[in-house]
């Protein structure tokens, strides 16, 4: 089985890294090292969102990533949107499309205070995720962030001003203005392999950050999903939860990974690969395809 493996397209799908620069440059050596020259070299990649928040190197992890094109020109990168690089190109006005700002926070009004929406220079205009984000959430709620609930005060530091500032919008590098508005809400690859217990099985895969939902029709979420329609308040495939755990029922044959859950997850053809990398205890963790194979930044290698 390895042996046919090594001659087939090798597809890495790799969890949410949330600020750690560090975990990021461990697993890339470590993915390098299990993986042949060739194979690794020519691999489609793919970053299952959420680069930035809860730790300290948000702006470093953007620069790692926008270099890998150059460096590695052979291989295939894809850059998913985690709801947290949504709520931050909200706060700095890079979401693409047209939306109205008021309308995005109308149905969630009633939690303005306790989430401490952003009040702030520019908030008139700001998408309600990232008010959220740049605002500060109360702690008396018993729950201990970052600033906001996304975390987000690090972000903010890893930018050299304070959670919550307008100036944000300002230093915030144009290249990484561009990375923000360009990362995709959904992914899809054809004849994808991975290794079953009945062997070499070819697969569509879809890559999500949080998933699809069950019980509503998969070609219109992933046609939403693609239009990337920053008009509605939050989009569930980016931040729902146990409504897009499992696969819709109509996909069959179909791979679909995300990240997002804390967990790592793998049953059937649902691939959640996110051990919590976020917080700083926890790994961060890969897939590599078609082996099935879990790679992680915390992995002994010489």
């Amino acid at each position: 089985m390895a042996d046919r493996s090594d001659k087939l397209r090798t597809v890495i799908c790799l969890g949410d890294i949330h600020g750690y620069l560090t975990k990021l440059l461990n697993i890339w050596s470590n993915l390098q090292s299990q993986i042949d020259p060739d194979s690794f070299n020519t691999a489609t990649i793919i970053f299952l969102g959420d680069y930035c928040d809860r730790g300290p190197d948000t702006r470093k992890v953007i620069d790692f990533l926008i270099s890998l094109p150059k460096r590695y020109p052979n291989q295939k990168h894809v850059f998913l949107s985690g709801n947290h690089e949504f709520a931050f190109a909200g706060f700095i006005g890079v979401l693409e499309g047209e939306f109205e700002a008021k309308e995005t926070w109308k149905e969630y009004a009633d939690n303005e205070e306790i989430e401490g929406w952003y009040k702030g220079e520019g908030y008139e205009k700001m998408h309600l995720q990232g008010r959220i984000w740049g605002g500060w959430f109360d702690v008396a709620q018993g729950i201990d962030c970052k600033g906001s609930i996304f975390d987000a005060a690090p972000t903010f530091g890893s930018y050299g001003v304070s959670h919550g500032s307008s100036e944000l919008m300002k230093v915030v590098p144009e290249d990484h203005k561009k990375f923000l508005a360009d990362v995709v809400w959904v992914h899809e690859e054809d004849d994808v392999c991975i290794e079953t217990q009945e062997g070499v099985k070819h697969c569509k895969l879809i890559a999500v950050h949080a998933g699809l939902e069950k019980g509503k029709n998969v070609r219109e979420q992933l046609e939403f999903l693609k239009a990337k329609d920053v008009s509605v308040p939050q989009v569930t495939g980016l931040s729902g939860r146990k409504n897009v755990w499992d696969i819709p029922e109509e996909l069959t044959e179909t791979i679909v990974v995300s990240g997002h859950h804390g967990k790592l997850h793998i049953e059937g053809l649902r691939l959640i690969i996110d051990e919590g990398g976020g917080l700083e205890g926890n790994p961060l963790a890969a897939i590599v395809l078609p082996s099935m194979k879990i790679v992680r930044d915390t992995d002994n290698l010489s």
